[in-house]
């Protein structure tokens, strides 16, 4: 007796002679042999309750924001300080007290204000701004020794004040060096490009 012998039912395939290639599922782009998927923008979600803000933040968002060179923002602050200097000789008779407290918020607008690829600049142009500041106040003799003298006891005698400026300063430009890192490392995630998913080579039969 023959035996009939089976064979395996064949995919058909269509009139043009060519197999059907397998699909490529949705939000998915085709280079070559590989498939990138395209992350989907998911819609808006739950509305975010968000808190109000401190009035001291409220505020400091009302002032200007002018983006200051290193180098302007030293002039900047020496220029004030000088000023400052001369009114508190003229009005206060050289008060230190008068002159340590205006040279606080002063140190705090040139760190605000200085460009972010200059916050380095901002702790130095401080000290640099109240040695020049401090000049009017000092009550030196005539000569250049004189004033000299004076102008280096005065920076001694002020030197709580100076830190404390220079703290503020610095302070500020680090909080503001941490957000711009922060800013850049959220974008440079959200840029980033996707893995590669290799498509599967179809099944020979």
């Amino acid at each position: 007796m023959e035996q009939h012998r089976t064979r395996k039912p064949q995919p058909r395939r269509p009139a043009g002679g060519r197999p059907k290639a397998p699909l490529t599922p949705p939000g998915a782009l085709v280079e070559g042999a590989a498939v990138y998927r395209v992350a989907a923008r998911q819609g808006p979600g739950r509305p975010r309750l968000e808190r109000p803000a401190p009035p001291v933040v409220v505020a400091l968002r009302r002032l200007p924001n002018p983006r200051l060179t290193g180098l302007g923002a030293g002039l900047f602050a020496s220029a004030a300080m000088l000023v400052i200097g001369f009114l508190d000789w003229l009005l206060f008779d050289g008060s230190p007290l008068v002159f340590g407290l205006l040279f606080l918020p002063v140190s705090a607008l040139t760190a605000l204000w200085v460009r972010t690829a200059d916050l380095v600049t901002a702790p130095i142009s401080v000290p640099i701004a109240f040695a020049v500041g401090v000049v009017p106040i000092s009550g030196g003799t005539s000569g250049v020794g004189g004033q000299a003298m004076a102008l280096v006891t005065a920076l001694a005698v002020h030197a709580g004040w100076l830190y404390g400026g220079t703290l503020v300063a610095g302070v500020i430009a680090s909080v503001r060096k941490v957000r711009d890192m922060g800013r850049r490392q959220r974008a440079a995630a959200a840029g980033s490009p996707v893995r590669p998913v290799r498509r599967p080579a179809p099944e020979r039969g």
